[in-house]
């Protein structure tokens, strides 16, 4: 291999050490918001009080399911305190003290509470998952770390190995993968799929709801899309400023869902993946790496030698130099492996090769990154759970309040969070006896804080077809009925 190729090559697969600092940065930060998220329903999604009780989790998913920590205790007190170390290890990977093992732990951690509850999961997840197994192999805490501060060497200021070419090829493979299966969609070629999208109540929200009344300027939308989708691999070609430019293209299109759709951190995540594919010369401007005219520029070296002074840092013990080598010829291999496996897995998601084992989280057919593809969903559904209480009167044992079978003024505000529609949309193609864990957890939930009891309950979902044309007509679908007196 010639000198020019490589630096080609590294170029292109080589990774900024600050890029790979705002990463570790963002993505422990976004573990810490999804814990709190997540916290809010820690009861109904992760104890056996709540919808999938750990007999109802293993036999629905089997052994996986038995390797998440999380699923060593029912006990609400157990995931607390599972929560507050997974917490403390993000802060860690945030502050890059002990950076690899704190993302080995953090990653760990975020896996185990995935496989918790899987009925609760989406593509954000998982990519998330696997920014985590690649964050695992390259040098997140070189840079604006504690652990930087261990070597008076300022280190590389650029990073190119097999795992930097899998973090980026990794990115890459979400959106052309999206792209092929969007391409199989007739609303996606015809330019209407986003309006499709827009008309799902569930999903709407902020300016999607504006969005909505403007169909021409949405058709642009559309085709600019799913062109950048199908053009993603430029990501791998492009250096420099144009690939800055092109890599804001796609942060520009997921802030745009960010403020239209309820996707949870699905837009967040995305745009983290993204932060790789910023050039040296974007994170020169940053204050006190260069100075550049017109703006002050940040000590950061003054700063850094008053912290070396002033904190006590931890001294690892030294790696013997068998092991280092074993590392360094070990690493490269199990890396290539997994760049490997990961192509595989994806191209089974496409069609081009035979999947030979179901998705490892949701043990389910659908392609891993859907997203809206081949073609939007077609239905729109709310959740309605009459419950008959012991003094013949009646609720809506989810909600609260009468019974109605109308659409919610606001369907996205009718589920408490993205992950509760998400647990809901599972529901309708999962095992019945999935659904009726839920009608479970309505009645405990219920009869634990009210005096007059549920007798019974039943858990319908409204479906109603999507029309560019005005609301569909409505179909009520039965998940589950539930005697609470028979627990």
């Amino acid at each position: 291999m010639t000198a020019r190729l490589r630096a080609a090559i590294a170029r292109r697969f080589g990774v900024d050490t600050r890029a790979l600092a705002a990463l570790r940065v963002s993505l422990a930060a976004l573990v810490l918001v999804d814990l709190c998220l997540r916290a809010r329903f820690l009861g109904a999604f992760y104890t056996d009080a709540g919808v999938l009780p750990r007999s109802l989790l293993f036999e629905q998913y089997g052994t996986i399911s038995r390797l998440s920590i999380h699923a060593i205790s029912g006990a609400a007190w157990v995931q607390v305190v599972l929560f507050l170390v997974t917490a403390l290890a993000a802060l860690a990977m945030l502050a890059g003290y002990r950076t690899t093992l704190a993302t080995i732990v953090t990653g760990v951690l975020l896996a185990s509470l995935h496989y918790r509850n899987p009925l609760v999961l989406n593509s954000g997840d998982t990519l998330l998952r696997m920014l985590f197994l690649w964050g695992v192999f390259v040098p997140l805490g070189e840079r604006w770390s504690v652990d930087a501060l261990r070597d008076p060497d300022d280190g590389p200021r650029r990073v190119a190995s097999v795992a930097t070419a899998g973090l980026l090829v990794q990115v890459v493979v979400v959106y052309s993968t999206n792209a092929l299966l969007k391409l199989r969609g007739e609303h996606w070629i015809a330019g209407d799929a986003i309006r499709y999208v827009l008309e799902l109540d569930m999903f709407t929200v902020l300016l999607g709801d504006v969005l909505a009344d403007f169909p021409m300027l949405l058709a642009v939308f559309d085709r600019f899309w799913l062109v950048l989708l199908v053009v993603s691999v430029l990501l791998l070609v492009l250096t420099g400023w144009l690939r800055a430019a092109f890599a804001g293209l796609f942060v520009a299109m997921h802030a745009g869902m960010l403020v239209s759709m309820q996707l949870g951190l699905f837009p967040l995540v995305s745009m983290t993946a993204l932060l790789p594919f910023l050039p040296p010369a974007f994170w020169d401007l940053l204050p006190g790496w260069q100075r550049v005219p017109g703006l002050r520029a940040l000590p950061i070296s003054r700063y850094t030698s008053i912290v070396k002074r002033e904190l006590p840092l931890v001294t690892l013990p030294a790696i013997p130099s068998v092991a280092l080598r074993w590392k360094r010829r070990v690493v490269p291999v199990v890396v290539a492996v997994v760049l490997a496996s990961m192509l595989v897995w994806n191209a089974a998601s496409v069609g081009v090769v035979d999947a030979t084992a179901a998705d490892p989280v949701t043990e389910s057919p659908e392609p891993r990154w859907s997203m809206f593809a081949p073609i939007p969903a077609s239905t729109d559904f709310w959740v309605v759970a009459p419950g008959k209480l012991v003094s013949e009167g009646s609720v809506d044992a989810f909600h609260g309040g009468a019974v109605t079978w109308r659409e919610p003024s606001d369907v996205a505000g009718s589920y408490p969070s993205a992950r509760w529609r998400k647990y809901v949309a599972n529901l309708r193609g999962a095992d019945p006896a999935v659904a009726d864990g839920f009608a479970d957890y309505l009645c405990t939930r219920w009869n634990g804080g009210q005096d007059d009891e549920l007798a019974s309950v039943r858990v319908f979902v409204v479906e109603q077809q999507v029309r560019l044309d005005g609301p569909g007509p409505t179909d009520r679908v039965e998940l589950a009925a539930k005697n609470c007196s028979v627990q």
